[in-house]
């Protein structure tokens, strides 16, 4: 009798052992977060801008007046804080005397900065053109000077297409002859640019 009830039992216990195993939990995995993307400044941008410009001009005095326009470039982050590039802008304008004008003033440029995730500072220079008009008795002649700019700026990327900046330039047209009633006159400019803008990138 005993040997029967204590295969009995050990058949009960065999037949519970799949239940109790069923029975039992196991945490849950963990779900996969999958790593933030590193931020990076490489890549092509398009934008505009609005600003102000002040100078000085032979035989005209001070210059003064308003500027607005595109830019557009190529930024590469290195694996550091490195950025380089190069960018270009063409501007509107009326900066002027009374008796001096530009019509527009563009750059072509190179940059090159360091980043700390998302704001850059850099420096800049390069080639610079205008058209300006020299105007005298009424009668006006109107040239196309090339020169040189240098300046720099900071940039702040907002998120991972659209970033805001400011910057300042330098800009050094020259010397151009213009034709005027009282014979050839050469006029020099030099104008200091200051302007917001914002980008968008690629």
């Amino acid at each position: 009798m005993n040997s029967k009830m204590l295969a009995g039992l050990g058949l009960a216990a065999l037949l519970a052992s799949p239940a109790a195993a069923a029975d039992m939990s196991y945490p849950a995995p963990a779900a996969y977060a999958a790593p933030a993307p590193v931020f990076t400044w490489t890549g092509f941008y398009l934008g505009g801008n609005l600003g102000y410009g002040w100078g000085t001009a032979d035989f005209s005095g001070d210059t003064d007046g308003f500027i607005g326009g595109l830019q557009a470039g190529y930024n590469y982050q290195t694996s550091g804080p490195l950025v380089i590039g190069v960018e270009t802008d063409i501007q509107g304008t009326n900066i002027g005397s009374s008796t001096y004008e530009f019509d527009y003033l563009g750059t072509l440029r190179l940059r090159a900065g360091f980043t700390v995730d998302q704001f850059l500072l850099y420096g800049t220079g390069g080639f610079a053109y205008g058209r300006a008009g020299y105007e005298l008795a009424g009668l006006t002649s109107k040239q196309t000077s090339t020169g040189w700019t240098i300046g720099g700026g900071a940039e702040y990327a907002i998120d991972a297409n659209w970033s805001a900046k400011a910057e300042y330039l330098y800009v050094d047209l020259g010397d151009e002859t213009y034709t005027t009633i009282a014979g050839p006159r050469n006029v020099g400019s030099t104008t200091n640019l200051l302007r917001l803008g914002a980008n968008y990138r690629f």
